[in-house]
């Protein structure tokens, strides 16, 4: 994934050059075939087979965004991660909820690109994947669980704003990882920041990673500013189809 990642900033590379590179990985190669043919990919109706117009369906973008999943499910499946399994396993749930929502929510009710919000979603709690895999080195971390979220919760936010500097990624996107959990008030998705923050509160009623008996969890009520009870469970019953498919298609 590192060297898909790698010449994805190649702003000359070819769809063919890609897809020769990603071909070298099955499971990114998979996923990607299963993101092209999904509902929210395949307005069509038409099954593609091969990476190359895979890649051509769902574009470069969502490569990136891909071969980040690969290396993020990767990482939470390490064997040094086992003390952490339940957490693991509600933060991947969690991310990919965060990234199918935030492009479904681009598409049907901002102008915000589409696939730059998926990505954004994906990548917003990466601070805490990276946190978590240098906690095994800290016992006293690993078998206090109210302390660990204290420092996942605490400081998840300006890390992944680290990380994804060290990895050359846009300031728009540094941004909305840094920013994604302060408060505010919304009335309309103008932004990446504000799908992204939608998303993230949303996901957060069903789908959050916070163990709610070990500190307070984000407060949803803040949306009713944006969607009245109805008209917000009308658009995600809508959009279930598309964000399940997503879904699936970057956790499989």
């Amino acid at each position: 994934t590192f060297q898909v990642r790698t010449a994805l900033k190649n702003p000359n590379l070819t769809i063919e050059q890609l897809g020769r590179l990603v071909s070298a990985e099955p499971l990114m190669s998979s996923k990607i075939i299963r993101l092209a043919n999904s509902v929210a990919m395949n307005s069509s109706g038409r099954t593609i087979v091969d990476v190359s117009s895979a890649i051509a369906r769902v574009g470069m973008d969502a490569v990136r965004t891909v071969s980040f999943a690969v290396a993020m499910e990767q990482l939470l499946n390490s064997k040094k991660m086992a003390p952490f399994q339940a957490l693991s396993r509600r933060l991947w749930e969690h991310t990919v909820y965060v990234a199918a929502l935030s492009r479904v929510l681009a598409r049907r009710v901002s102008r915000v690109n589409p696939d730059e919000a998926m990505f954004a979603g994906l990548v917003h709690d990466i601070g805490v994947f990276y946190l978590l895999s240098r906690v095994t080195n800290f016992p006293e971390l690993v078998t206090d669980p109210l302390a660990l979220q204290q420092l996942l919760v605490q400081w998840h936010d300006s890390i992944g704003h680290a990380l994804l500097a060290a990895m050359g990624l846009p300031e728009e996107v540094l941004r909305v990882v840094q920013e994604h959990e302060q408060e505010r008030t919304i009335e309309t998705l103008k932004t990446l920041s504000d799908v992204l923050f939608v998303a993230n509160r949303l996901a957060n009623v069903e789908h959050g990673w916070r163990d709610p008996g070990l500190c307070e969890l984000p407060d949803p009520t803040v949306l009713g500013q944006l969607f009245d009870g109805e008209a917000l469970s009308t658009m995600l019953a809508e959009s279930a189809e598309d964000v399940a498919s997503l879904k699936s298609a970057l956790a499989t």
